[in-house]
């Protein structure tokens, strides 16, 4: 054989998987479609999120965190109810997952270099009871240096094997299929693309100049999802989740387009819970677009009014980072593929964060300085940079001239001033006792019980239409693409399982294109900082299987 492994995508999953094998002096190859400036894929573009159980950082802010209260969360989010098949192999690699959080997730990857950003977010918090969906504490870990701190010890590590001559990596090959040898996968061919000056996340050309052909062991696919290819999202939609969106925001490039799933389906992979994805509802367009419907989304605190196309105010818990999927589905019953918050200068302040490395320089360059200004008055830089030129954003200093505004950016007038006028005088009315039959409010309170939230995560309960809170902002929310929740079916050792539940020899996967483990850890819902955290997860457990069967 060529070589011991070969390693179909430079995602991190992929990324952690080639080290692993390679430090066990087995050679490998590292193949992608891409031009070599997107080596990191997805996980260089992401905040960094990571979820950890009973971490130290959790600790010092007072937050009481166990395997146990993790795990309920997790099933509670999960819904596992495809046990007999589909969920058989995802809920052991959940279980797998949770240990691991709670273990020695964090110490593996300190000992790497990385570090994490002192305040532990609260994402996905429900709003359910307890067994139900969301994280019951704080959670979400944002590393030191977001994506590109995530990626650099692993990129560390295949440069130098690279340099040792124990990975070879190849850029800009195609795979076009699994060869097969015998019944077991033996190797690779496909298409040599032309050389790209793409720069990262930008479209590369599909141009062949040529073919190629190699052969290995073993072959892992850590290819990714289907986050950008729109037809395949809205041919898999799930009718739970009403008619799939007409006009959708991508929130990753469009290489991520599913490609392999179906070139290893061929090869009698079988790819379960196709009907499970994670798309998010607080996207705004990037008015500085690096792809093609390129969205950025918003990581909003708790307290923004969030209204629907026609200005009707969502039912609890709708709120504000509570339930990503259950807003989606919301949303999508307006027969709208959009909805709105308003708020004040006081809540984008305190509370508006944009998810991704590019929107958080601060963070992304390790920078002390850069953080502290966060606490000054005024929105953070990227935030005024969307206030100033992005598109969905309607700024007043009135109500009236604010749903003027937002009529004329959608050219529907759905708007109604009076409706939305007595919707939120009601809400301010709330706001004179620190107790309220208002659930959001409620839940802005019990949000700044927490140390972390009355920090930097959620303004001071006030009056939206107080002159003195002003202007008043209204942002328009697009549907944004992101995670395929599902994907092929493995083992707890990563290998590729076939119709019938035995393993296709030599094949695994490992990351996003198996739905971050089994074909979907995850379930029905994600409980955020999960998904890179499945991506070293599994590729880590996969390569380590694969050096250990290599030996």
């Amino acid at each position: 054989m060529q070589f011991d492994a070969i390693v179909v995508g430079a995602g991190l999953a992929g990324l952690v998987a080639t080290a692993e094998i390679a430090d066990s002096g087995k050679k490998v190859l590292l193949v992608d479609q891409e031009p070599e400036s997107s080596f990191g894929g997805q996980a260089w573009w992401s905040f960094g999120g990571l979820f950890l159980v009973n971490s130290p950082e959790q600790r010092r802010l007072g937050i009481k965190d166990s395997k146990e209260l993790a795990w309920q969360d997790w099933l509670g989010t999960a819904g596992f109810d495809r046990m007999d098949d589909e969920d058989k192999w995802g809920r052991k690699w959940a279980e797998a997952y949770v240990d691991f959080a709670a273990g020695e997730k964090r110490a593996w990857l300190y000992s790497m270099g990385v570090r994490f950003f002192p305040i532990v977010g609260w994402a996905e918090r429900g709003g359910y009871l307890a067994d139900g969906h969301g994280n019951s504490v704080p959670r979400f870990h944002i590393v030191w240096g977001t994506g590109p701190g995530i990626v650099e010890p692993f990129e560390r590590r295949i440069r130098e094997h690279i340099q040792n001559g124990k990975v070879v990596y190849k850029p800009r090959h195609q795979v076009d299929q699994l060869l097969t040898q015998n019944g077991a996968v033996i190797g690779i061919s496909g298409s040599v693309l032309v050389p790209s000056s793409a720069r990262r996340g930008e479209e590369s050309s599909r141009e062949v100049i040529g073919s190629f052909e190699d052969h290995s062991n073993v072959v892992v696919v850590t290819s990714g999802g289907i986050g950008g290819n729109h037809d395949l999202i809205r041919n898999n939609w799930p009718s739970r989740l009403g008619e799939p969106p007409k006009t959708m925001l991508s929130g990753v490039p469009a290489h991520v387009d599913g490609r392999m799933l179906s070139i290893t389906e061929e090869v009698g992979g079988r790819i379960v819970n196709r009907d499970r994805m994670w798309h998010y509802t607080e996207g705004i367009k990037n008015w500085n677009p690096i792809w093609d419907k390129h969205g950025i989304r918003i990581l909003p605190g708790p307290s923004s009014i969030w209204l629907d196309a026609h200005g009707r105010r969502f039912e609890a818990p709708n709120f504000p980072g509570f339930d990503t999927l259950g807003t989606l589905e919301a949303i999508k019953k307006t027969g709208y593929d959009y909805s709105w918050f308003i708020l004040t200068q006081k809540i984008i302040e305190r509370e508006f964060a944009l998810s991704g490395s590019e929107q958080n320089p601060d963070l992304t360059e390790k920078s002390i300085k850069k953080v502290l200004s966060r606490v000054l008055p005024g929105a953070p830089e990227p935030v005024k940079a969307f206030m100033e030129k992005g598109e969905d954003f309607v700024v007043a200093t009135n109500l009236e001239d604010l749903v003027a505004g937002m009529n004329k950016l959608t050219k529907e007038k759905l708007l109604n001033l009076e409706e939305i006028e007595r919707q939120i005088k009601a809400r301010d009315r709330e706001i004179d006792n620190t107790f309220t039959k208002d659930l959001q409010i409620t839940a802005i309170h019990g949000a700044r019980n927490y140390l972390g939230d009355k920090l930097i995560r959620a303004a001071k309960p006030h009056k939206i239409l107080d002159p003195k809170n002003g202007p008043l902002i209204a942002v328009r929310l697009h549907i944004v693409s992101r995670k395929t929740l599902g994907g092929l079916q493995t083992d707890l050792f990563g290998r590729v399982l076939n119709s019938s539940g035995e393993e296709v020899p030599g094949l695994y996967a490992a990351g996003e294109v198996s739905g971050f483990g089994g074909g979907g850890v995850h379930g029905y819902r994600a409980l955020e900082g999960t998904f890179l955290g499945g991506c070293l997860f599994t590729g880590r457990v996969v390569g380590r299987t694969i050096a250990e069967d290599l030996k």
